[in-house]
């Protein structure tokens, strides 16, 4: 057996190997009292747009697609997921003071008018998530109340 066929067994069982370091998963099944919908006022289609195009990542429960369980696809995806809840946890936005929930909400307007989200290599695979110009407007007008409303609230 030649030098190049070991390689590629050898990386073959890697891969193979791999398989079964699975990554935790981002699943409670639970309803969160704090969750944004719960808070403010939400026309059902916002909502809508938010559980399609942000819950995935920005709250803690992922409804993964198949390739989560490939290796190290699954690895990527569950960095993507605690990088988005780091930075946004809708189930969490209760729990946020009212400072940060008017910077968290002037940042969704900001991706959403930049286009920065939803993630392009996610819309590349869930193609439901992308946001047309109508949806995108309805989330600006919607987050535009909810700023106004937090800051008549002080």
């Amino acid at each position: 057996m030649g030098r190049v066929q070991k390689g590629l067994l050898f990386l073959l069982g890697v891969l193979v190997l791999i398989q079964f370091i699975q990554p935790a998963r981002n699943t409670s099944g639970q309803a969160y009292p704090a969750d944004i919908s719960r808070i403010y006022p939400m026309q059902e289609k916002v909502q809508g747009i938010l559980k399609i195009s942000c819950y995935d990542c920005h709250s803690n429960n992922t409804d993964y697609p198949w390739y989560a369980n490939i290796q190290p696809g699954g690895w990527w995806l569950a960095s993507h997921i605690k990088n988005g809840k780091e930075e946004l946890n809708f189930n969490e936005f209760g729990n946020y003071s009212s400072r940060r929930r008017q910077s968290k909400l002037k940042a969704i307007a900001g991706s959403i008018k930049d286009g920065t989200m939803p993630l392009a290599s996610y819309t590349l695979i869930h193609n439901g998530a992308k946001l047309n110009s109508a949806d995108k407007q309805l989330l600006l007008n919607w987050v535009q109340r909810m700023t106004d409303s937090l800051s008549h609230n002080k």
